[in-house]
């Protein structure tokens, strides 16, 4: 497989699936994945420092999935006191059932079927955020979302995704049929991978966004994740 540019494969979980429960069982499997490879740690550290003196906020994840990202940002923000209102989207509405089924009802998340972009341009957060969802875009639709988030996110915002190299997506392939995760899971994750980014990709679809390279931070983070991280002015 040549890694020196994006791949344009095509992933086979929103189409391939059986049933619901089968979508169901591979959500949930990729929640398991974001825990085993610490996916969401570099966000919280994030929106930890974003936070600093406030004590309310609300948060937009985008392609939410199975709401685990939100579920920990929900017991993050109750140990600190701060209040939080917690909106996840996803285009897949089997993916908006299985996160509300896996969501105790008393926290402050709202799932919500839909194309992101089709959201009310008067509807604004405080932060919005994504996981692993800039991978399945092509470059012109990730520079439209970059652009679409500085419409939208008063505070900042922050995409966490994948880190193209060779060994990470060897590698995934051994950790996905050890813990014999869902069959997508093992075909998509490798996709995924080949889909991503490096960060010359992330400098040139910033700029091609309008922001300059000092206005969004590039960062690395174990194991083979890039994120880019986007403090707003003051609106």
């Amino acid at each position: 497989m040549r890694l020196a540019a994006r791949s344009t494969a095509e992933e086979r979980m929103d189409t391939d699936c059986l049933d619901f429960d089968d979508y169901r069982r591979c959500l949930r499997d990729l929640a398991r994945v974001n825990t085993v490879t610490l996916t969401h740690r570099p966000m919280l550290a994030w929106l930890a420092r974003e936070t600093v003196g406030l004590r309310s906020f609300a948060l937009l994840d985008v392609a939410c999935g199975h709401g685990d990202a939100l579920r920990r940002i929900d017991r993050w923000a109750a140990r600190r006191g701060i209040a939080s209102r917690l909106v996840g989207v996803d285009l897949n509405p089997w993916a908006m059932r299985a996160a509300q089924d896996a969501t105790a009802a008393a926290t402050s998340i709202t799932y919500r079927t839909g194309d992101v972009f089709a959201i009310d341009p008067a509807e604004t957060f405080d932060f919005i955020v994504s996981s692993q969802f800039t991978h399945h875009l092509d470059d012109d639709q990730v520079v439209a979302f970059i652009r679409w988030m500085e419409a939208h996110a008063r505070r900042g915002w922050f995409i966490g995704d994948l880190h193209r190299h060779w060994l990470p997506y060897y590698g995934f392939g051994v950790l996905a049929w050890i813990a014999r995760w869902h069959r997508f899971v093992l075909s998509d994750g490798r996709i995924s991978i080949a889909r991503a980014f490096v960060p010359d990709d992330w400098r040139r679809l910033l700029c091609a966004a309008g922001l300059a390279e000092r206005e969004a931070a590039v960062t690395w983070h174990l194991p083979f994740r890039l994120c880019v991280a986007r403090h707003c002015p003051a609106r």
